[in-house]
This record gives C-alpha cells, sequence and structure tokens, in this order.
C-alpha cells in the first residue's frame, strides 16, 4: 500500500495565510523604515519570496529580500552565507522557511545576523509541526501541526510558483 499524500494547504490558503503573516509582520514592525526577509534556500526562500511581495503590496515599508544559503543536513556556521551580502546592522531581519520541524536549521541560520549587530531578529514559518530540538519558536505561523514522528510535511512548489503542502 503506497502512501497517502494528504492534501493540508492549497495555494489559494497559502496566499490566505502568507496575507496574514504579512499584516501581523507590518503590526508588530510599525516604526521600522526598512526589513531584511531572509528566505531559507528552497522552498523556504521561494515562501520568503511570496511574503516579501505582500509586504510590499500592503505597506510603504522597504522590504529587502535575501536567501540563506546553508546545507539543511549539516549546517556549519562557517557555511552560512546570504544572498545578497548587505548590511543590516540595526536593521531588523525576519527568518523565513517553509516547515519548522526540530528547530535546527532555523536556529543555525540566525549566526549570520548575531555577529552583524542587527536590531532584533524574527522568525515566520508556513508551517510548525512542533517536533522541536531545539529551543526556537516562529513569531508567525502559518499553520500548526500535531504530526507524529513518522509522518512528513511536504511542501511543493509547481512550475508556476504556487505553493501547496501535503501530509504523507
Amino acid at each position: 500500500m503506497a502512501d497517502a499524500k494528504i492534501l493540508i494547504i492549497d495555494h489559494e490558503k497559502t496566499v490566505k495565510i502568507l496575507t496574514r503573516i504579512a499584516y501581523q509582520i507590518l503590526e508588530n514592525n510599525l516604526e521600522e523604515k526598512e526589513l531584511i526577509i531572509a528566505g531559507i534556500q528552497g522552498r523556504g526562500f521561494s515562501v520568503a519570496s511570496m511574503l516579501a511581495t505582500k509586504l510590499g503590496e500592503i505597506s510603504s515599508l522597504k522590504v529587502t529580500l535575501h536567501q540563506l544559503k546553508l546545507d539543511k543536513d549539516q549546517p556549519k556556521s562557517d557555511e552560512i552565507t546570504m544572498e545578497p551580502d548587505t548590511k543590516v546592522k540595526g536593521k531588523t531581519v525576519v527568518i523565513v522557511d517553509d516547515v519548522l520541524n526540530s528547530g535546527r536549521t532555523l536556529i543555525y541560520s540566525f549566526i549570520p545576523f548575531l555577529t552583524h549587530g542587527v536590531k532584533n531578529i524574527q522568525t515566520a514559518v508556513l508551517i510548525d509541526r512542533n517536533h522541536k530540538c531545539f529551543p526556537v519558536a516562529a513569531d508567525y505561523v502559518g499553520i500548526s501541526l500535531a504530526t507524529t514522528s513518522r509522518e512528513h510535511v511536504n511542501v511543493v512548489i509547481n512550475d508556476k510558483g504556487q505553493v501547496s503542502a501535503y501530509l504523507n
């Protein structure tokens, strides 16, 4: 018997979730003139791109999008890069990923910002699975899922940039 795929969120719901998160980020950062949106490479960056677009649509904030590059399976601080490299001192950074599972990737993604004097680091995830091994909580969560450790959440981005998520 093949593993069944259960649709958790379709693209339409993803857009609604990211719109809500964008408003939450805006509300919590009204005094800011610029926000750095740093998406973790891959699906996290795709979600961050959509979020940055939404923020640009609903506010006059300067939104700068960056991609954090790291090996999610074996992150090492000396191998984490941000593209494009920019000055983040005194700025608020929102780190974005698709799924928060153990918290390891998210906690390592803080490293490039901790040594550069950022004003504030916030986190946003599309899906929080509540399986944390590290003391990391997302500030902005699309949906929270209580899943077993054997279940897998798969975020899929098609060639049109549409985002869906499945549980299998």
